[in-house]
């Protein structure tokens, strides 16, 4: 190794000074709250070491200050699969919900005082960072809580999260990444003044900004984090949740100090109706209320549902309401061929956004609320998101509203619509239908199906009137030339758009099911198909029976697997997606064994020594299946002590119990 002259060395420990120095502003700046230079004394000393970096490269470290914004545009986002599930929480929508959450959690603490942090809930998007010895490798998003996406390089832009703690640590913390409503603000008045389409919300736009393929547009648009879990971490975790918060501020990373500690509900009622009145004053948006169990022995105690923590819920704030004119209801036509009602309104903001368009769902619920064409009508955004009719203002009405008669001709193909028995949703039976392509495609190309950038409805509505599509499997036979004659459809846009359709054919399986449109089988349900099939071919072959094994999937879903598979046209697509060089298999975290594969367990009771989580997580790595309730497709019940009704049932079902030492034994055994 040749040595530095001495200039060099001056520059690298000045260096090494100045990333100290940095580190240690932005931390006062951005965790506490209170900084102690001004910003021109910040760049001039950034500025500083931009410099010495610019002269002596090999000196830049990945967690320089200065490496916030680099390198060139991904070319995608790989995934991430989380070794914690980041488990959604279940919501409470009154004071009713918010008691019974309360009594359930007593009814297990016994004699175990009750201390609950409530924090706000911040309306963004659901992060995950992971730190090896206090420098930030990974950054990711929740995605379906099992595999979410690597947006590392785009996280690393934002200055609240840290590039290197203040401590030497290995952990992982979770959180949310947000717009403040000032940035949100300037973003939407750039966008206007460059003629593009507006964001309709804060949360929007945050999620869009972290998924940008450029980390130079991240960095641009102004998003801001708090973080609120601390997971997992080498050595001793904090007993408390609250403790934990205050451990995360004191290593540099910022958590909201709107939290309290409260014992008593009533109390915490009062708090969730008074942050209700006041959100609008904070600098950024919440959409609710959130309250944990402060101990994290009573969090173990509790436990986990399938899809959320028993220790903690969700109090949503009640949506905004306004009133506006009904001026009409027309129909659209789903992938499914669904003949869906929409209210088409006199534009009205509801919850920070331009409303002009709700669904009505189905003409029964029409009838029920007895909605008229030209009333006055009453909407909201079901969880700030979705607009919905809650109903008509019936004092209002002059007496010229219509009474809605649901039309039973298809208004795409004119085909006459059928009701089966059992449904309230009318549809159009024709499986040519260009609106049932239309919005198959649009499924098929979806982030969570086979997620082909650059294929919007306005691309595929494109390739439609073009003749150059007549199934989802055509979209791996376009050409260059026919991409090319398009209008508006140059040589990058062609290029980008087929290494798109390329990419996507490597998938995992998952993907590849969801994205067919099967009939009651969402994300997680495909996920979960896919791990326990390993293929599509295992899948195609499997009857209801064997279907009905797997956790989650119950009649109504294995009908539908089996019919869909049944339907030649449907087999004939598949085989066409095949000989396209589609990937076929399960591309997900290999298990450790296969010595549980097969076998279902549900966990019950405090088990010795291990989290029923980490119970979990070991019964999944061997190849089994780990559901919520015991049934009769259980194999196993794993029971520690108080174990309840669970082990009841198992008793009554004749259920083989195992306990935490009997499941290490059948785990060397296999």
């Amino acid at each position: 190794m040749v040595p530095m002259d001495s200039a060099k060395q001056e520059a690298s420990a000045r260096a090494a000074e100045l990333s100290r120095v940095l580190h240690y502003h932005n931390y006062r700046y951005y965790v506490l709250d209170s900084p102690e230079v001004l910003d021109a004394e910040y760049d001039s000393l950034l500025r500083e070491l931009q410099v010495i970096e610019a002269k002596y490269p090999d000196l830049i470290t990945p967690d320089s200050p200065t490496q916030r914004v680099g390198g060139a545009p991904a070319t995608g986002f790989q995934s991430v699969t989380h070794a914690i599930p980041m488990y959604s929480l279940a919501n409470a929508f009154n004071a009713g919900d918010l008691r019974e959450f309360d009594q359930r959690v007593r009814a297990v603490a016994g004699q175990h005082e009750v201390q609950y942090v409530v924090e706000l809930k911040i309306d963004g998007l659901a992060i995950s960072l992971q730190y090896v010895d206090g420098l930030l490798v990974t950054g990711a998003t929740r995605g379906d809580g099992m595999v979410g996406e690597d947006i590392t390089g785009n996280l690393r832009t934002l200055p609240s999260v840290p590039l290197r703690l203040q401590e030497p640590y290995t952990l992982t913390v979770r959180g949310e990444a947000y717009l403040p409503k000032a940035a949100f603000a300037r973003l939407n008045e750039q966008r206007e003044d460059a003629g593009l389409a507006l964001f309709a919300n804060p949360r929007n736009a945050a999620a869009g900004s972290l998924r940008q393929l450029d980390p130079k547009i991240a960095a641009s648009r102004g998003l801001d984090t708090f973080l609120y879990s601390l997971v997992s971490m080498d050595g001793q975790m904090p007993e408390t949740h609250e403790a934990s918060m205050q451990f995360m501020r004191q290593i540099g990373l910022r958590v909201n100090q709107e939290r309290v500690l409260l014992n008593d509900m009533e109390e915490i009622i009062e708090y969730c109706k008074a942050w209700h009145a006041k959100r609008h004053d904070l600098p950024y948006d919440i959409d609710g209320i959130v309250i944990k169990v402060n101990d994290v022995a009573l969090q173990e105690k509790l436990g986990y549902t399938a899809k959320s923590p028993r220790w903690a819920i969700a109090y949503k704030f009640p949506a905004e309401q306004v009133q506006t004119k009904l001026r009409d209801i027309v129909i659209s036509v789903g992938r499914t061929g669904t003949l869906n009602p929409n209210a088409v309104l006199e534009p009205v903001t509801v919850a920070g956004s331009v409303v002009s368009r709700a669904s009505l769902h189905n003409a029964d619920l029409i009838a029920a609320k007895d909605i008229r064409v030209g009333d006055t009508v009453i909407v909201q955004k079901a969880g700030d998101i979705i607009p919905e009719v809650v109903a008509p203002v019936v004092e209002l009405r002059s007496g010229a509203e219509q009474v809605y008669v649901m039309p039973t001709i298809c208004p795409e193909c004119h085909t006459q619509a059928v009701r089966p028995p059992e449904e309230v949703a009318w549809r159009c039976p024709n499986a040519s239908c260009p609106a049932v392509l239309r919005e198959g495609l649009i499924h098929f190309v979806s982030r969570d199906a086979m997620d082909i950038e650059g294929l919007g409805p306005a691309m595929i509505a494109t390739l439609l009137e073009a003749d150059l599509v007549h199934d989802v499997a055509d979209l791996y036979a376009l050409q260059p030339e026919q991409l090319l004659a398009l209008e508006r459809v140059g040589q990058k846009t062609a290029d980008n758009l087929l290494a798109a359709i390329a990419k996507s054919k490597q998938n995992s399986l998952e993907r590849l099911i969801f994205a067919l449109g099967i009939r009651h089988v969402g994300a997680k349900g495909a996920l979960g198909l896919a791990q326990q099939f390993g293929s599509l071919e295992r899948l195609m072959a499997a009857d209801e029976e064997a279907l009905q094994q797997i956790p989650d999937v119950g009649e109504k879903m294995a009908a539908s697997i089996v019919s869909y598979f049944a339907t030649p046209v449907n087999r004939q697509l598949v085989d066409k997606l095949l000989a396209a060089g589609v990937n076929q298999t399960y591309l997900g975290a290999k298990v450790a064994s296969g010595v549980l594969t097969g076998l279902t367990f549900v966990i019950t009771g405090t088990l010795p020594d291990v989290s029923r989580e980490a119970a979990k997580q070991l019964i999944l790595q061997h190849g089994g299946q780990v559901a919520s309730a015991v049934s009769k497709k259980t194999n196993y019940l794993l029971a520690g002590e108080k174990a309840g009704s669970k082990l009841t049932k198992a008793q009554e079902l004749g259920v083989p119990v195992l306990s935490w030492e009997e499941l290490l034994a059948l785990l060397q055994e296999g």
